[in-house]
């Protein structure tokens, strides 16, 4: 049986960019994850729910941040949800400004709790605001 040439060189610059599987694996040396502010959420008395919702959020749990411009009150907001979609409330409006524009220009923002307190039926969950660069 005649041997397959083989289509990539062992050793050198493309054996560490082509892995095991042949696929282009570029490595991404520089990013990280950016700490920018500590906020709460908002609007939390607003979802129905909420207090089903409170044992599955916890203090380091990752949450998404997405733009809302079409939104009737504020049109910088941005609207935070788990990561299985479940929508938790918004990043204040006194603190979207800088940040809903960072999003606009295309920039991955992202929260994680730091901690949270049910006062009565209000859910208070502190959060960190990080850029993902």
């Amino acid at each position: 049986m005649e041997e397959k040439p083989a289509l990539l060189p062992s050793g050198g610059l493309l054996s560490i960019l082509h892995g095991k599987s042949g696929e282009m694996q570029l490595p991404k040396p520089f990013e990280r994850d950016i700490f920018l502010f500590d906020t709460y959420v908002a609007g939390t008395t607003h979802i129905e729910g909420i207090e089903e919702l409170e044992p599955y959020l916890n203090p380091g749990d990752v949450l998404d941040f997405f733009r809302e411009p079409e939104n009737l009150y504020d049109s910088k907001a941005i609207v935070i949800k788990t990561p299985a979609g479940v929508k938790i409330g918004y990043v204040p409006r006194a603190d979207n400004v800088i940040f809903s524009r960072l999003m606009d220009a295309g920039k991955l923002l992202f929260g994680r709790i730091s901690g949270k307190e049910m006062k009565g039926k209000w859910l208070k969950l502190d959060i960190e605001v990080y850029l993902h660069e």
